[in-house]
């Protein structure tokens, strides 16, 4: 009997899964980044710079919510 090959353990599979992954944090990282701009106007470069490396979905969303909140941008980047 031959081995089951499942497809979404396929390379093929696992690579269009992650760029998938990828794709949405680029989204992520850019409406948060447009969010900013309109609600407090240009950014600090360090500010952009932070948001443009994040790869968790996790702490964008977190930083997303404190963007709604937060009065000052130092108080969107205080670590818990």
């Amino acid at each position: 009997m031959g081995q089951i090959q499942y497809f979404w353990r396929h390379p093929l599979a696992l690579q269009v899964r992650e760029e998938g992954r990828e794709e949405v944090r680029e989204a992520c990282r850019r409406m948060l980044l447009r969010f900013l701009e309109w609600s407090r106007g240009p950014l600090p470069d360090t500010a952009r710079a932070r948001i443009q490396a994040c790869t968790d979905l996790d702490q964008l969303e977190t930083w997303f919510e404190g963007a709604l909140h937060a009065v000052k941008m130092e108080e969107l980047f205080t670590e818990e």
